[in-house]
């Protein structure tokens, strides 16, 4: 018998089934939600429109400095996904297009514009900026501006809640750019060989920063990728914000059931640039005109919602009353004052563990 053949069987079970939560998810795509919770999906996900939109005209105004990535397009990404977490001991942790996934976590606007403003008020004092939000009351980690970096991290708090045996799982998302990393593939290693409760989220925009993934990724079905690590992945289409729910309820409960990783992948779509200096010229306005007309996340919804009996005009007031509450953010931004020069040396090391 060949050294080989003799240790077939040594090895995990090779019954394994890679397949499995797909074919699940198949079976049973969208959420049935009923209608108190579409509407509190489509506020969400109107929320982030309407504040990226503000966020983007104040960065054009000047009082928006730094980099600033929009998450116009891919809302129902955060929104269904966060929706299905345990907001009591779950944790979440992303990239530098953060603003969008704090909004659906529940954090206050005005707090995240007083950041992207460079306020004292904001959420990281505003220190931060766009790229670094943190809120360690919401299990919300980060805003990480170096690519991939959250990654490992996030393999690093779902440690912490299997050693604290806490029944927390950490949701971590990186982008299909950040997908082609090193330390992706080391991170997904140690979860597996680990065991531990974390659902890779890869949201893949078609771009990454300007580069289109067929030009860019040898494997372009990004849920594959986990494969060589023994991790079940999913596809979804992540302009839908019932099948994004459905698709992390399926992913979640594996994972809490002490399964080990997912990985899920979210096809959205941005309708603006990488940031806001990007001009966008690698693609057409009629490739993002299409998008906008066909698949749009919000116009998806709202379309269900008065197949459901919503009146029209009260869609129409849920979006006056969040206008209302963007303009305020702004004029509460913009009305704050800047930190204190002393404020350089705070915030510098951890001070309590």
């Amino acid at each position: 018998m060949g050294a080989a053949a003799a240790n077939a069987g040594d090895g995990p079970d090779e019954s394994f089934e890679l397949r499995s939560l797909q074919e699940s998810f198949e079976k049973d795509k969208r959420y049935k939600a009923s209608e108190e919770e579409m509407l509190d999906f489509y506020k969400q996900m109107l929320l982030i429109r309407r504040f990226e939109e503000k966020a983007g005209q104040l960065y054009g105004l000047g009082f928006i400095g730094g980099f600033c990535h929009l998450y116009i397009g891919q809302e129902a990404v955060a929104v269904g996904l966060q929706s299905a977490l345990n907001g009591d001991k779950d944790s979440v942790i992303t990239g530098y297009r953060d603003h969008g996934h704090m909004l659906a976590y529940g954090i206050d606007p005005k707090v995240i514009m007083a950041e992207l403003t460079g306020r004292e008020a904001g959420i990281s004092r505003g220190k931060g900026g766009s790229m670094h939000m943190f809120s360690t009351e919401h299990r919300f980690y980060g805003g990480h501006g170096i690519v991939g970096a959250q990654v490992p991290l996030g393999a690093g708090l779902a440690f912490s809640h299997k050693y604290n045996e806490d029944g927390g799982i950490c949701l971590t998302y990186f982008g299909d750019g950040a997908a082609n990393q090193g330390q992706v593939y080391e991170t997904f290693n140690m979860a597996s060989l680990w065991n531990l409760p974390i659902v890779f989220v890869v949201e893949n925009n078609q771009y990454a920063m300007g580069t289109s993934v067929k030009r860019s990724s040898a494997e372009t079905h990004f849920y594959r990728r986990g494969t060589a690590f023994r991790i079940p992945g999913i596809a979804v289409n992540g302009m839908d914000v019932l099948e994004v729910h459905q698709a992390g309820k399926i992913a979640i409960d594996h994972v809490r059931g002490g399964n080990g990783p997912v990985l899920l992948e979210l096809n959205t779509y941005r309708y603006r640039g990488h940031s806001m200096s990007d001009p966008a010229k690698y693609r057409t306005r009629e490739e993002v005109q299409g998008v906008r007309e066909k698949r749009d996340p919000i116009e998806g919804l709202k379309a269900d919602l008065m197949k459901a009996g919503v009146e029209e005009d009260k869609l129409k007031e849920i979006d006056k009353a969040i206008r209302a509450t963007v303009n305020d953010a702004a004029d509460f931004a913009e009305n704050s004052p800047e930190p204190e020069p002393s404020e350089l040396y705070t915030d510098v090391v951890v001070e309590k563990y």
